[in-house]
C-alpha cells in the first residue's frame, strides 16, 4: 500500500484496502435506526456480534432486537447472532444475554427462529466486539462497526433531555473492508465456545459452520481503510490460517493497540480522542511524547466515570494510571474534557462518553469498540475500523464538534477547531463552578488531578 503520513500495522491479518465508503453514525437513536433499516432491507443474511444486551432495549419504532431479527428470519434470511457469555468474574460489567434458563424461556415464548451461539472468554475478559453484517458476500453487503451496546438508547442529540443519556459512535461500511468484518464473524461463529456446551446454541444443533469469504467485496467508494482487532493469544488456539485470508489466530492479534501508537507517534498537528477510559501507559507515554513536541491533544472522557474508575483512583496499585494522566495535563496543549447536557430542571447533567474514536491531523480516524484500558488492549476481543481519508476525518471532527460546542467548525482547520474547543471547555468549566448553566455547547474541561475521585 502507498506511503501515508499515518502508517498502519504491517502484521495484521486484514490488509489496508482501497475502494471503501464509510459513514459515521453518531449517537444511539440515528445509529440504531439506520441499522434497523438495513436489517429490514436485507435480502440474504444478517450476522451480529453482541457484547451487552437488555431485553427491554427498543429501537426508535418500538421494536426490540428479537422482533427485528425474527422478521428477517421469517422472510427466509440466514440470521445468526453471537452473544457473549460471561463468567462468574466478568458478569458484573453490564446486562448480558448469556443463554440462561430465563433467557431461553424468553426465546421460546417469542418463537425465535434465528440461530444463536454463545461465546465466552476466561476470567475477567469480554467478547467486546459490536458488529452488524448485512448480506455478507452479496452485492448489497453492508457492515457496521462501533461501540454501542443494545442496552441504552441515547438521545439523538446529547444535551437536551434525559440526564443519563450517553454519547457514542458507529461506522457504516461498504466496500472491500466489509469482507473482513464478514470474515471476523465466520471465525467467531466457527470457534464459539458454546457450540459444544450445554445450552450453547439456539435454533440449530451446533454443526452449521460457515465458510470464509471466497472473494473480496467490490469497491464502493474511494476511501482507504483497514479492519483492526484485538484477539487474545490463547483463545483461538484451534484456529489455523484459512486460505491465507483472515489470519492465523493462534498467536492472537494486537493491531488496534499498534495502530493507536503508530497514529499518535506520526501526528504533526492535532489528536482528538473520545474514549470511555483514560489511556493506559502503553498509550499515555506516546501522547506525552507528542505533547512535548507541540501537538495539540484533546481527550474527551466521561465527566462522571463508572464506579470501577473511582475504585481504581483509591487503589495504590493503580496510581500509575492517574499519574500518567496528570503528566499529560501539565501541558498547555492538552485538554481533558467531559460533556454535560442541560437537563429538564435547567441544571447541567453528565453525558456519559461511551465512544471509542481517535482522529489525527484531520487525515486519519478510527472508530470501534476498543477502549484505552488494560482489558480492551490485553484480553478482550475488539474490532475497529481505521480510515485514511481527510474528507471522512474532517467530516467526523466537524460533526462531533457541532454537537459538543454548538459551533460550526467547517471553516476552521484542525488546530483552529481544537483551540476553540479548549476555549469553550475552559469557559464552561468556570461557569459550572459558579453555578451558571448558560453554556456554549455541552463540553467543559476536567481536572486530571481529581479525575475519578
Amino acid at each position: 500500500m502507498r506511503d501515508l503520513p499515518i502508517p498502519c500495522p504491517d502484521n495484521g491479518p486484514f490488509p489496508q484496502r482501497s475502494g471503501n465508503h464509510v459513514i459515521p453514525l453518531i449517537d444511539g437513536v440515528p445509529a440504531f435506526a439506520r441499522m434497523a433499516e438495513a436489517v429490514d432491507q436485507a435480502l440474504h443474511s444478517v450476522l451480529l456480534t453482541v457484547a451487552f444486551f437488555a431485553s427491554d432495549f427498543r429501537f426508535k419504532d418500538g421494536r426490540d432486537l428479537l422482533d427485528l431479527l425474527n422478521a428477517a428470519a421469517e422472510r427466509g434470511l440466514d440470521v445468526r447472532v453471537i452473544f457473549w457469555r460471561p463468567t462468574a468474574t466478568s458478569s458484573g460489567y453490564g446486562r448480558t444475554f448469556e443463554g440462561s434458563v430465563a433467557d431461553r424461556a424468553l426465546l421460546e415464548r417469542r418463537h425465535v427462529r434465528f440461530r444463536i451461539r454463545w461465546d465466552g472468554l476466561p476470567g475477567v475478559h469480554v467478547h467486546h466486539q459490536k458488529s452488524w453484517m448485512i448480506d455478507a458476500g452479496h452485492e448489497t453487503e453492508t457492515a457496521f462497526v462501533g461501540g454501542m451496546n443494545l442496552t441504552e438508547l441515547a438521545n439523538g442529540s446529547p444535551g437536551h433531555g434525559r440526564p443519563n443519556e450517553r454519547h457514542d459512535i458507529y461506522a457504516e461500511l461498504t466496500g472491500p473492508c466489509a469482507t473482513d468484518v464478514h470474515h471476523n464473524f465466520v471465525q467467531r461463529w466457527n470457534s464459539a465456545t458454546g457450540q459444544a456446551a450445554p445450552n450453547g446454541v439456539w435454533g440449530h444443533n451446533g454443526d452449521d459452520g460457515l465458510n470464509p469469504p471466497k472473494k473480496v467485496s467490490p469497491e464502493r467508494g474511494n476511501m482507504l481503510a483497514q479492519i483492526q482487532r484485538m484477539i487474545p493469544k490463547s483463545h483461538y488456539a484451534q484456529v489455523a490460517a484459512d486460505n491465507g485470508n483472515g489470519g492465523d489466530l493462534r498467536d492472537g492479534e494486537t493491531t488496534i493497540l499498534e495502530q493507536y501508537q503508530l497514529a499518535i507517534d506520526a501526528a504533526q498537528r492535532t489528536i482528538y480522542i473520545e474514549n470511555q477510559a483514560i489511556p493506559i501507559a502503553a498509550v499515555a507515554s506516546h501522547l506525552h511524547a507528542v505533547l512535548e513536541r507541540g501537538v495539540t491533544v484533546v481527550l474527551v472522557v466521561p465527566a462522571k466515570p463508572k464506579g470501577h474508575v473511582r475504585e481504581a483512583r483509591n487503589d495504590p496499585m493503580q496510581q500509575d494510571l492517574f499519574e500518567a494522566l496528570k503528566a499529560l495535563d501539565r501541558f498547555d496543549n492538552f485538554t481533558l474534557a467531559g460533556l454535560a447536557g442541560l437537563g429538564e430542571d435547567g441544571t447541567r447533567q453528565p453525558v456519559y462518553v461511551h465512544a471509542k474514536a481517535m482522529l489525527v491531523d484531520d487525515s486519519w480516524a478510527t472508530v470501534g469498540s476498543c477502549n484505552l484500558h488494560a482489558y480492551s488492549l490485553g484480553g478482550h476481543t475488539e474490532m475497529n475500523i481505521s480510515v485514511w481519508d481527510s474528507g471522512f476525518t474532517k467530516d467526523l471532527r466537524c460533526r462531533l464538534l457541532d454537537e459538543h460546542l454548538r459551533h460550526n467548525t467547517r471553516n476552521l482547520d484542525d488546530i483552529g477547531a481544537l483551540t476553540l474547543f479548549r476555549k469553550i471547555a475552559t469557559t464552561n468549566r468556570t461557569r459550572r463552578s459558579a453555578g451558571n448553566h448558560a453554556w456554549d455547547g455541552i463540553v467543559f474541561s476536567l481536572s486530571a488531578k481529581s479525575y475519578g475521585a
